[in-house]
């Protein structure tokens, strides 16, 4: 007796439900998954006491069936979505859950699971990567399946939609990948030229006296990843360090910074392989980063504390040489932006006070003097900056703010 035969042999001698509940069994063994859920519907409409017949919308249901059918789906689609899960099969688990807005149960089994190596990932990378169910394994199968060039370009191609921390990941892993390829190939050159595995323990140390393995214009890595990577590594962020002098506007005194990560120790070795690169392949940036590794390399050297005065210093000369009528203010706001993130709203707002006051209303990369002066409290300022901005709103609202102070 075949399926059909069956369910309406046990409808006809037990009943509705209970041919239901066959069809439910049967759906389950043969792992018809996509039909068992619109059989549990089904189920749910008939406990309902409503019409079997799916329409395709919920518009035949009286309202007081509503609440109860809608359970129902929820109740369905976390059935089904388990099944498939438990098949292995999470773009058709992931169906499901998108449709009760729950991620975790693909959160986790995205987080266990193991592709194999002729496995077509795609499909996975959309749920974890571009659907950010999660991220960090999303770019690991990127990074992992289809390289650096891929990865980069991904991270490159517009703003992230993800917060900080998975960006940081994201930008970690691209710079230890880059790190890692970097160094095993400059110990394989040294150990073909000169017949002996290299000593040195970073990048510096394997360069150190061997201005040879530039020679004639050579490179081991791709450029441009290098110089993508760099850059991106200076979006990396560590936390400010120990400053209490109240100059510097340190509003959480006790914060310390801690040692310098390490992707921004390695992303520091790239900068110095990078300047030594022959000068056909240092890419010429904009100001204040025209001197395009050296100038990476001062910046990423604030951000980790280890050339903290010196490299203020130089992106100090850059804002003061800049002419804004040919350069822009963009190298005041660069200054700018580094103060903030090393824990000195007051210098920067020094900075912004000496080179951004006549910008105006012009959109800046940093923070205006009226957000400056609201994060220092220094509304002496704010007024001063409105009264040659010719800015009455400012200036009284300044003036009133500093009375309140």
């Amino acid at each position: 007796m075949n399926l059909y035969n069956e369910l309406e042999k046990t409808i006809t001698t037990q009943g509705a439900e209970a041919g239901i509940n066959r069809l439910i069994t049967e759906l389950r063994e043969q792992k018809n998954y996509g039909s068992l859920f619109y059989a549990l519907l089904m189920k749910k409409r008939h406990e309902l006491g409503v019409s079997p017949v799916a329409t395709g919308t919920n518009q035949d249901l009286p309202p007081a069936a509503h609440p109860g059918f809608e359970e129902g789906i929820r109740e369905a689609a976390r059935t089904v979505g388990q099944l498939y899960l438990a098949e292995g099969n999470l773009p058709a688990a992931w169906a499901y859950f998108r449709m009760l807005g729950e991620n975790e149960p693909v959160r986790q089994a995205l987080e266990k699971y193991e592709a194999g190596a002729e496995e077509d990932v795609h499909p996975l990378i959309d749920i974890a990567f571009h659907q950010g169910v999660h991220p960090k394994k999303g770019f690991d199968w990127i990074l992992g399946r289809y390289g650096t060039c891929s990865a980069i370009t991904t991270m490159g191609g517009g703003e992230v939609p993800f917060p900080p921390d998975v960006k940081a990941y994201c930008i970690e892993r691209l710079i230890h990948t880059l790190h890692e390829e970097l160094t095993e190939r400059l110990k394989a050159e040294i150990q073909r030229v000169q017949g002996f595995a290299p000593t040195g323990k970073n990048i510096p140390e394997l360069l150190a006296g061997r201005d040879w393995l530039f020679a004639d214009d050579c490179y081991h890595i791709d450029i441009s990843h290098l110089s993508s990577v760099v850059q991106m590594s200076m979006q990396l962020d560590t936390s400010p360090p120990r400053d209490t002098s109240p100059q510097h506007g340190i509003t959480n005194p006790t914060r310390e910074r801690g040692d310098p990560s390490d992707a921004l120790k390695l992303a520091r070795e790239l900068c110095a392989y990078g300047k030594n690169l022959s000068p056909r392949f240092k890419f010429q940036g904009d100001p204040p980063f025209e001197n395009h590794y050296h100038d990476f390399d001062m910046y990423l050297a604030v951000l980790t504390g280890e050339e903290l005065d010196g490299g203020l210093a130089h992106f100090r000369q850059k804002a003061d040489e800049a002419d804004p009528e040919t350069i822009g203010t963009y190298p005041a706001e660069v200054l700018v932006n580094l103060l903030l993130r090393i824990g000195r709203p007051k210098d920067a707002l020094a900075v912004a006070r000496k080179h951004l006051a006549k910008a105006g209303d012009m959109r800046l990369s940093c923070p205006s003097i009226v957000d400056l002066c609201q994060q220092t409290g220094d509304f002496q300022t704010l007024a001063e900056v409105a009264l040659e901005q010719s800015n009455p709103v400012n200036y009284v609202a300044g003036l009133i703010a500093k009375r309140r102070s």
